[in-house]
Formats: structure tokens, C-alpha cells, sequence
């Protein structure tokens, strides 16, 4: 391990070179830097990067999506031979404060426009899928019934969302960052009750690591409804993969098992810098092997 501490360990033979990784960056907008991002410079800066670490694709952090030219987005990427792998909606909570469940019932309104501006871009960008992870807010803010509500939010969106050829994917957080939708299990309850087919699940290692009894279950029971559609990587410590103690070699293996076809993307705090924690993060899950 070298002195900065972050290197990788190796773990057991996994299977994941012929599986999809993609880097969570934020979009050419002039705003804070959100605390998971990952690498620096301007947005051609961070294609470029991307691309000669080895990745396949890059996960767009969108604040302001009306105040960008997607076509000139979507032509950046393809130029260096990735796609769009999704959409976050996590920027919009940490930088203008909006959630789905915001306890005001304006700025949960302007929320839920920011999200269709969001679907309506990721249809531009040829995204898959806008996620919806902390943009859902926290369920102890509103009054009534807190799960009812964002299942009718999800609902509206996800007819939205597929009009605009996007599906929308449902992380489950730890209990620390919100107390609606913690596992796989709470996920998919979530989804039957919406009842729409453009609504699936995105599981998080990180978040998966706090609160499951397992790392090979959730996938497992998702993969067997079709709901899983998008998977966040990062390790027990929130850094790049291999430099905790989670099994990426195991984990890897038992998607491929499954047939898990999706992304895998690289959403971390970003030490020791944005750039090493994104090669770090290609290099180890390129390196776990493969067919």
C-alpha cells in the first residue's frame, strides 16, 4: 500500500471485463463542486480523462439541464467513444437545496420540474435512465404519508420519463441520509406499488454495505423482478473500489452470474484527488478480469 493509504488491495478473481464502468462527473455548469464528483477540469477535461483511464461511460451530475446545450453534451462524449450512462439528480439537493419531499410545498413543486427538465435532457443525451436517490428528500419533512406521496411523484414522472424514451432508477440510501427506502427490499415494495414499467432500482455498494444482511442478495432478488437496471460502486469507506475490505471479486462474479448487462459506476468521495480516485476506480474493476 503506498503512504497515501488508498491503493488498491486485490481480492478473489471476479468477472467484470466485459461489464460497462462509467464515472459519476458533473455537467459543464458553472457550480459548487458536489462532494462525490469525480475528476477535474472543464467537461471536455473530464471526457478526456475518462476515456484514457479506460471507461466506458460517464454519469452526469445536471443541476440547470435547461441551461445546457445537450447536443453539444451528448457530441463531447460520443467524440471520445463513451455514452451517457445516466442522469444524477443528487447535485440538485446539495446545490439549490430542492427535494421531492421538501417540507415547503413551493420548492417541492419547483423539485418536481427540475426533474422533468432532468428526464427531458437525459431523452436528448441518449441516458438510459435519471436517477433518484437523496433528490427524494427525507420522509420526517412532510406531513402525511411520506412513502405515499413520492410513490404518486414517481408515478407522474415515470409516464413523463417514458415518453422521453428514460426510465428512472430508485437508490436506496443508508438510514443517514434518509429514513424512506434504506434496502433492495424497501426498493422494490416501492416499485410494485407504483406499478409503472419505465421505474426500476439502482443499488449502491456503499448504502448496501450499511444496511443489508448481505451483498449477493439484493442483486440477486432485483435481477429476478427485472428491476436492476443501475449499480453504484464505491467501497465500505466511500473511496474506490479495492480500497476497503468490500469483495468487488465476489460481487463482480455473482452479477455476472446473475447477467447483469448494466453500468457500473463510480460514485465516491474522491480522495486523493478526483482524478487518481476515477483511474483507481477503472483500473481496479477493469483489472478484477474476465471473459
Amino acid at each position: 500500500m503506498t503512504g497515501s493509504g488508498l491503493a488498491p488491495r486485490l481480492r478473489a478473481e471476479g468477472t467484470c471485463g466485459n461489464m460497462k464502468v462509467s464515472l459519476v462527473v458533473q455537467s459543464a455548469e458553472d457550480v459548487p463542486t458536489a462532494p462525490l464528483a469525480l475528476l477535474s477540469g472543464g467537461f471536455e477535461d473530464k471526457v478526456r480523462k475518462a476515456a484514457a483511464a479506460g471507461a466506458d461511460g460517464l454519469e452526469l451530475m445536471v443541476v440547470y439541464p435547461d441551461n445546457l446545450d445537450a447536443a453539444l453534451v451528448k457530441a463531447q462524449v460520443e467524440a471520445h467513444g463513451l455514452s451517457v450512462s445516466a442522469i444524477s439528480s443528487g447535485a440538485v439537493r446539495t446545490t439549490t437545496g430542492l427535494s421531492l419531499l421538501h417540507r415547503d410545498s413551493e420548492k417541492a413543486s419547483l423539485a418536481m420540474a427540475r426533474l422533468i427538465e432532468l428526464i427531458r435532457f437525459a431523452g436528448r443525451v441518449e441516458a438510459p435512465f435519471v436517477t433518484i436517490g437523496s433528490f427524494r428528500g427525507i420522509g420526517s419533512w412532510v406531513e402525511g404519508d411520506a412513502r405515499r406521496s413520492l410513490r404518486d411523484i414517481l408515478r407522474d414522472a415515470a409516464s413523463s420519463a417514458e415518453s422521453n424514451g428514460v426510465r428512472l432508477v430508485i437508490e436506496p440510501l443508508n438510514r443517514y441520509e434518509t429514513d424512506l427506502i434504506n434496502t433492495a427490499r424497501e426498493g422494490l415494495d416501492l416499485i410494485e406499488e407504483i406499478g409503472h414499467p419505465a421505474v426500476g432500482l439502482l443499488l449502491d455498494t456503499f448504502h448496501m454495505n450499511i444496511e443489508e444482511v448481505g451483498m449477493i442478495g439484493p442483486f440477486s432478488e432485483a435481477m429476478a423482478g427485472g428491476r436492476l437496471w443501475h449499480i453504484h460502486v464505491a467501497d465500505n469507506n466511500r473511496l474506490s473500489p479495492g480500497s476497503g475490505c468490500l469483495d468487488f471479486g465476489m460481487i463482480t462474479h455473482h452479477l455476472q452470474k446473475i447477467g447483469y448487462q448494466g453500468f457500473l459506476s463510480g460514485e465516491m468521495v474522491p480522495r486523493p484527488d478526483p482524478d487518481s480516485a476515477a483511474a483507481l476506480t477503472v483500473k481496479y474493476l477493469k483489472g478484477l478480469g474476465g471473459p
